[in-house]
């Protein structure tokens, strides 16, 4: 299993960044991995809701489905899975001096075959992390 966890401060109120990574087809923004979100089906933003992710890693095209899997005031669940891993992405908000602190923690279990890669992988997935953490801010504050 590969963890990564990352604390990202932003300027934006605690309910506003809950409410804006709740979505997750707003992962293409401030994920530099995912090309592509869509949602499935329709409704709320609630647990159940479902999401088609499509990243790149490594030169590869790689779709997840993910579900909401928890929504609490401040902190969301996220589970994807395809044949060969299964993401858990967890983000709590809270406040911090000046706004909120986003602490984002994914960890992949690869399943199968894949679970040998995942020694080689783990830097990848570092690299990725910090890029999300650079760009988030950005896009939660606009600059």
């Amino acid at each position: 299993m590969i963890e990564v966890v990352r604390e990202i401060p932003v300027r934006r109120p605690a309910g506003e960044v809950l409410e804006y990574l709740a979505d997750f087809a707003h992962a293409v923004e401030w994920d530099p991995g995912t090309v592509e979100c869509v949602r499935v089906g329709a409704g709320g933003v609630v647990p159940g809701a479902r999401w088609r992710n499509v990243s790149v890693f490594r030169g590869r095209r790689t779709e997840l489905v993910y579900e909401l899997a928890a929504r609490e005031s401040d902190r969301l669940v996220f589970v994807g899975r395809n044949r060969t891993v299964t993401a858990r992405d967890e983000i709590t908000v809270g406040p911090a001096p000046g706004g909120t602190v986003v602490r984002y923690r994914a960890r992949l279990r690869f399943h199968g075959l894949a679970r040998l890669a995942g020694p080689f992988v783990r830097g990848e997935f570092e690299r990725l992390a910090d890029a999300a953490a650079r760009r988030m801010p950005e896009v939660l504050d606009g600059g």
